[in-house]
Formats: C-alpha cells, structure tokens, sequence
C-alpha cells in the first residue's frame, strides 16, 4: 500500500471514528454541566452543624426550659405535675410527628390547608434526601430540616398547658394533645410554611413562628382555661408561685434556647441568622427593661416575675420578626410588646376574671399578635427591614398580616374549643376538687417534688 493510500485510508477511519464518537462527546458535554448541578445540591456542612445545633436548642426550650419555667410559677404541690406534663407533651408529639405529622404539614400536598399522606412514617426520607423544596434554595438534609420542625410541634402544645395548670386531668393533657396538633397545629403550619399553604400564598410573614406557634397556643391557652374553670380558691386564698428562682432560671434557658428558635430558622448558617440573633437580643433586652419600668410605674417597684416576663414577651414578639427587621425595629418591638402584655395581664385578666395560670395568653398570645402586625411595618426597607416584595407597600402588608391573625385565631379558637368539648366527654377535662387541693403531684403522679 503506497503512503498515500494509507494516509488516505488513515483520514476515512479518522472521520468515521469522529461520527461514532460524536454522540459520545457530546453526552459527555451535556453531562457535565447535570453532574456540575448535582454537586451544588450536595448540603452543606456548616449550614447541616448550624440546623444540627438549632435543633438541640429548641429542644433545650422544652426539657428542662418550659418545664422550670412553669414549674415555679405553680404551687409547690403541682411543681412534677407540670414537668411531666412538659415531658410527655414533647415525647408524644415526637412520634406522631415522624408517623404522620411532618406528613400532613409539609407532604407536598398542592391543598392549601393539608400536607397530604405523601410522607407518611416518613415515606422518602432518606439521608439522602434534601429538603431545598421548603427552604427557599437552601439545600440541608430532608431529615435535619424534618427534626428542626419536630421541635417546633413539641413545644407548641406544651405552652398550652401553663394556662391551666394545677387542676388538669392528666389523660386530658395527653388525649387533648393529640388531637390538636392533628387538627390545629399540622395545618397552621402547613398554611404559613409550606409554599402551598393558604397564608404563604397570601404573602404573611412569619419567620420563626408568631402565628404557627404563639398565637396558636395563647389562644388555645385562653379557650382552655375558661373551659377548665378557675382554681378552687381562686382569687381567695395564696397562689403565688412557689419558686421565682426557678422560673427565672426556666426564662434564661428559654432565652438560651431561643436563638435555636430564632436563627435556626433562617436555616442557613449566614447573614440572615446573624441578624436573628442579634434581634433576639436587643428584642428581649428591651422587653425585659420596659417591664421592668411599667411596673415601677405602676406598681412602685419593679419585680423579678415581671422581669421574667418581659424576658418572655420580648422573645414571643420578635420571634416573627426576627429575620425580617432591623435591629432598631426589634429594639421598638420589645419597647412596645411589654406595656401592652402587662395590661393584658394585670387589667384584662382581672376584669374578665379567667384564670390564666401562667398568663400564656397574656404573652404569648397577645405578644404574637402584636409580633405579628409589627412585622409587617418594621419590614419596611426605610426602617431597616428587608423590605416587601415587588409591588407590596406597608399598608398591604400590614393588612395580609393581620389577616393571617385573624384566621389563625378563628380556626384555633373554633378548633380548640371543640377538641376540650371533646376530651371533656371522653375523660373528663378536670380533676376533683379533692384532688386539686392535694396536689396534682401526688393526685395524678404519687409522688412529690420537696420532702420537708
């Protein structure tokens, strides 16, 4: 074969080899560009730790904050009463939440007010799986963001119980608790978090919880303990709490826990959880400084139980504020929150005559309330917020807000009443009087917290 045919004949195998391994190189172009796509997707490390540690925190808010905090706020004889409460509470939300719960809030479900039964006993989640279709882009493992959430449904119904604490049936606290959050709580959540959810679309801002969590237990606290009924001897004999130690150091551990709360729900570990971090301490600083100031005022010396308070209030007003305003707001929020829970506690309550153990509707529900129309002004890009979206002004979505309120109220309030009608008629909503008065530690627990 001369040279020249061989190069001839080298040059036709050339091109014929180059048309065989066209489609070749090109799928491996394509390709590149879909294998560049899916490790951007792989989560992040840091923002994994960061949600990792938010969640620990708000669990820390439950066992032992809420439960101490509580727990001196009643009698000595009812101090376990409440802790167990708090424990079991936390415990039994936890599994229903992975059986069904995380299903019917965030299921993928196009309904506007249901989840869905997509994630049944977790159906589809796997360490594998992300949960970037919840978190705005952010891409996190599905079960880190499914265990934050959890937290979140644990302590919501816990809050309830400090509203009618020490004359409570114990099986009314636990039959109560799975019912609501089935029915109250799996759909709130579901309408403001979920990108389907009815509130969502309306455009409500709730960063960290104002609706889903305060105003959902303040209000249910409120229908429980008018239903419940007063404590035997109420307003007539001595029913201070019996530990302000306690509850003071249940109030540090709910503030310690709170940035979790707070910043977690930014669910990345960047700017955004930064300035909710730094709200939840200028919101709570100025609350706890305002009360302290209202009671001098009216009151002639400023208290450790109104100290605490405040504490509580600043952090309930914030909480859905906390990524979305500017430090000034927050400092303006926590101002303002404290005379006006004070009001509700110490004029409203009186006047009206319910006994709110607690005072959790008090601060946590009017405190969310509040939190929650205040999160639509300081918004506003011009007072240091982030600003609305494209084409929303203050005073549309000061109205959205207050719509959100408005509707978290009636479908709680409406809900929660019937749900105690009932428990009331399948255990029994109180305990006898004889009960009461010996104490719900040894009533319904056999056992007592202090030994003289």
């Amino acid at each position: 074969m001369s040279f020249s045919k061989f190069t001839s004949r080298a040059a036709s195998l050339g091109a014929a080899s180059a048309a065989l391994l066209a489609p070749v190189v090109a799928f491996a172009q394509d390709a590149a560009p879909a294998a560049a796509t899916a490790a951007a997707a792989v989560p992040e490390k840091g923002d994994t730790t960061f949600m990792f540690i938010s969640t620990l925190l708000v669990l820390f808010m439950v066992v032992p904050g809420l439960g101490l905090f509580y727990g001196g706020l009643v009698r000595a004889k009812n101090m376990l009463s409440v802790l167990m409460q708090c424990t079991v509470i936390a415990c039994m939300v936890m599994i229903i939440w992975v059986i069904y719960g995380y299903s019917f809030a965030f299921g993928g479900s196009e309904s506007p007010f249901f989840g869905g039964f997509a994630k049944l006993f977790l159906s589809g989640v796997t360490p594998a799986s992300t949960a970037a279709t919840f978190t705005k882009g952010v891409v996190i493992p599905e079960y880190i963001f499914m265990l934050f959430q959890m937290t979140f449904a644990a302590i919501t119904p816990a809050l309830i119980i400090g509203a009618f604490a020490e004359r409570i049936k114990f099986s009314a606290v636990i039959l109560f608790t799975f019912l609501w959050v089935t029915f109250v709580y799996f759909p709130i959540a579901h309408m403001v978090w979920d990108s389907n959810g009815y509130l969502f679309k309306l455009g409500a801002l709730d960063f960290a919880g104002g609706t889903v969590v305060h105003i959902n237990a303040g209000v249910a606290g409120l229908v429980g303990a008018i239903l419940v009924g007063k404590r035997t001897g109420y307003g007539k004999d001595m029913m201070a709490p019996h530990s302000m130690t306690m509850t003071y150091i249940g109030a540090a551990m709910l503030w310690f826990g709170w940035f979790g709360f707070n910043a977690g729900s930014n669910l990345e570990a960047s700017g955004g959880a930064m300035i909710a971090t730094v709200n939840t301490f200028v919101a709570t600083a100025a609350a706890t400084l305002s009360w302290c100031v209202v009671e001098s005022f009216t009151r002639g010396k400023a208290s450790m139980l109104g100290a605490a308070s405040g504490m509580v209030a600043g952090l309930v007003a914030v909480t859905p504020a906390a990524g979305i305003v500017g430090p000034m707001g927050a400092i303006v929020l926590g101002a303002i929150v404290s005379p006006l829970c004070y009001f509700f506690v110490s004029v409203v309550k009186n006047k009206f005559g319910y006994d709110d153990t607690a005072d959790v509707f008090g601060v946590h529900g009017i405190g969310g309330m509040f939190g929650a129309i205040a999160t639509g002004i300081f918004a506003s890009a011009s007072l240091g917020g982030v600003g609305y979206a494209e084409g929303v002004t203050m005073g549309h979505q000061v109205m959205v807000q207050i719509q959100a309120v408005v509707i978290t109220i009636a479908w709680t309030g409406i809900g929660s009443f019937i749900l105690y009608k009932i428990v009331d008629m399948v255990v029994g909503l109180r305990v006898p009087v004889e009960a009461e008065r010996e104490g719900l530690d040894l009533a319904s627990h056999g056992e007592a917290a202090y030994h003289n």
